[in-house]
């Protein structure tokens, strides 16, 4: 049985890096055994509350930053990251991404079609039915569009949000549950080539501009699906086919504990895994409950809590290998 595709190293493409904010302007190098130029790059502080997650992307250029818990227009800020190295990135010294002595995760992708990863930037027409191009040779299974010249939330498709996925929507923001809007994808499912759009101005107003990340699930490094919660310590299991480097999920059938719940293998470097960070929330890192084990094939579900394993309650993830269960030359990568 194959349980990779032959992309054995899932840090040529995806890689959490933690680091301490010096207040200068230093080079971030990420950790892994070969370099990794970052297209995507999503930095939050996790010392401090108020401090925004902040993301950049090399299509729109380095110093141009979003923010994913507020609905905010893209801001250029000299002082946040600075540049797309070949093996990290750059920082000024704004608190945000910086701070002297205060903690931060920096969780960075690079764009490719082999790891099933594209950006596309566009301008809107308002015209429902539109569609845009991606790389990606393959149907997309999320993908998230920002407006980035005014307010306006990351809106969210996920191809296991519910049984018609292209009829409903998430906001990356927000612990709204999943709700039906044909303004948003029109009602469209996305193919091998193109996603749709509708009229909403969160997605396609008239001459607005936006920016879009697309992923697809990769046999052996990247997962994006959904599972029930059963509300006991001994939780459900999560198949996803490696061993997790980082995980976001999302309760989608109820605005109660409805967080997007980040966790990684950096912050937690043993089961079970709690430390976590919110999309939707500005707040610093904190561990209310034991959530889950990174499992060398994926994760089992540790704590009844509403935000990732509530009984009956329905849950979407995406999550990123540190390695696959097992590599193309049939060795089973180690448990944790």
């Amino acid at each position: 049985m194959s349980y990779t595709n032959g992309l054995d190293n899932p840090e040529l493409y995806m890689q959490v890096k933690l680091y301490t904010g010096d207040g200068s302007t230093p080079s971030i190098t990420l950790d892994g055994d070969e370099d990794m130029q970052p297209d995507l790059v999503w930095i939050k502080n996790r010392d401090a509350s108020g401090d925004s997650h902040c993301v950049f992307d090399s299509v729109r250029g380095a110093t141009k930053v979003v923010h994913t818990e507020l609905e905010d227009a893209e801001t250029t800020d000299a002082d946040t990251l600075t540049s797309f190295d070949s093996d990290g990135f750059a920082l000024g010294a704004d608190v945000k991404v910086n701070t002297d002595t205060e903690a931060y995760v920096a969780w960075c992708w690079k764009e490719s079609a082999t790891a099933g990863f594209d950006i596309v930037s566009y301008t809107g027409d308002g015209n429902a039915g539109r569609t845009e191009a991606h790389s990606l040779s393959a149907v997309p299974h999320i993908f998230i569009v920002k407006k980035t010249d005014g307010g306006g939330p990351f809106s969210v498709y996920h191809h296991k949000n519910t049984s018609a996925p292209e009829t409903d929507k998430l906001t990356l923001g927000a612990t709204d549950a999943t709700y039906d809007i044909v303004s948003y994808w029109n009602d469209t499912a996305p193919t091998s080539s193109v996603f749709s759009l509708g009229h909403s101005g969160d997605v396609n107003g008239d001459t607005l501009n936006y920016i879009t990340y697309l992923w697809r699930s990769v046999q052996g490094f990247s997962s994006m699906g959904s599972y029930i919660g059963n509300g006991d310590a001994d939780g459900t299991f999560v198949y996803t086919g490696f061993k997790p480097a980082w995980v976001i999920i999302k309760r989608t059938d109820s605005t109660t504990g409805a967080d997007w719940i980040i966790m990684d293998n950096k912050r937690n470097t043993y089961n079970p895994v709690k430390g976590r960070l919110r999309s939707n929330l500005d707040s610093d890192e904190d561990s209310p409950v034991d959530f889950c084990d990174f499992l060398s094939n994926g994760l089992k579900m540790r704590d009844s809590s509403t935000t990732t394993n509530a009984d009956g309650a329905t849950y979407i993830f995406m999550a990123f290998a540190e390695a696959p269960f097992v590599n193309s030359n049939g060795v089973p990568c180690n448990a944790r």
